[in-house]
């Protein structure tokens, strides 16, 4: 029996195809617009840097196209797309001729260098292939501080919401699992619908009335980078987003099993007190529910200050390098926009390692 690849679709109707989508997409906005008017007049007044809004995550799609998200190894997931397969097939990228074997498409056939070496000949393409995209996005009460600009929720939602749109943009499919003591798992969609039902997530999950008291989950993170592997399939560009204060050896064992089997980014996100300690003076803090004192007065508070959270941007710097993922610290009064395009400048992630947003 003969096997045939299938026809590639003539330029008419990949136009076609490619109209339709946008028609679904931008009734996908539009219906999301909608749903969430009410939420929108009922959060009115809200401070931007507090709470991000839906409006103005889908508004963040117009810079998609400034971040180049390319798969860094072979994509393995079946459906088309845009980033090449290890599998080989009748793709769009030319990668070889071979000699012609029984049961070959005719249609593939070299004629150039049949003519030449008197032997038939076929072409071989490189298949194109779909690579979803998850976010694993940690909502732990810590992400709900923020000194100067934006609480360092905020920045993740953004961060999320730019690769979201951007991962859209080049074709692919978009999921998610956002914890915050529970966690709500999003299996992979592709188009506008992808993006929006994050966007639905991410503004729930990150209002900060809520999100300031949730109870740690069983499991801590590491529970939920289990589940993270259940939404995520082998070859998967994976992006870690939060402040990683939950990291521990449970985490370091899925960190490596996820990227032994998938593209990982991890994205820090750091407020400026967690980078430098504050003017000397006393300071009224909470510390699980009770007021405190800090006094950074003397000169050995200072250093201990330091020290501690030196302690465990050192310690985030090495888990990731351990396990080659690319990490990115985003502090909450960067430009988040420019620190991503530059973070993925050129569709190609720098070597793994330590790199502070601007």
């Amino acid at each position: 029996m003969k096997l045939f690849a299938r026809r590639r679709p003539e330029a008419g109707a990949e136009d076609g195809v490619r109209s339709m989508r946008t028609v679904r997409d931008v009734r996908a906005v539009r219906e999301v617009h909608d749903e969430l008017d009410e939420r929108a007049a009922a959060a009115a007044g809200i401070n931007p840097a507090t709470w991000a809004s839906a409006q103005e995550l889908i508004a963040l799609r117009r810079h998609a196209g400034q971040i180049g998200l390319q798969c860094a190894g072979p994509a393995r997931a079946q459906r088309g797309g845009e980033h090449l397969s290890r599998f080989r097939g009748r793709g769009m990228d030319y990668q070889e001729s071979r000699a012609y074997s029984d049961g070959d498409d005719v249609r593939s056939m070299d004629w150039r260098v049949t003519a030449r070496t008197g032997v038939a000949h076929v072409k071989v393409y490189q298949e194109e292939r779909e690579r979803p995209v998850v976010f694993g996005i940690d909502f732990n009460p810590g992400m709900f501080f923020g000194s100067r600009g934006r609480l360092k929720s905020v920045v993740a939602t953004h961060a999320a919401a730019l690769l979201a749109w951007a991962a859209a943009d080049n074709g692919d499919r978009v999921g998610a699992l956002l914890y915050n003591g529970g966690t709500c798992d999003l299996a992979p969609r592709g188009g506008a619908h992808g993006v929006l039902q994050l966007i639905r997530q991410l503004v729930a999950h990150s209002d900060p009335h809520l999100g300031i008291d949730a109870r740690p989950g069983a499991g801590g993170l590491g529970a939920a980078l289990v589940r993270l592997r259940r939404v995520s399939r082998p070859g998967s560009l994976i992006v870690l987003i939060g402040d990683f204060y939950g990291l521990d050896d449970d985490c370091d064992r899925q960190l490596q099993w996820l990227r032994r089997h998938n593209d990982v980014v991890a994205l820090q996100i750091v407020d400026p007190l967690e980078i430098a300690p504050p003017q000397p003076a006393r300071y009224g803090v909470v510390v699980g529910g009770q007021r405190c004192v800090l006094d950074l007065r003397p000169a050995a508070a200072r250093r201990a200050y330091q020290e501690c959270f030196g302690r465990h941007h050192d310690l985030v710097a090495a888990t990731m390098r351990r396990h080659a993922i690319s990490l990115l610290r985003l502090p909450t009064d960067a430009d988040t926009l420019g620190a991503l395009r530059r973070h993925f400048a050129h569709g190609k992630r720098r070597a793994p390692e330590h790199r502070l947003a601007a």
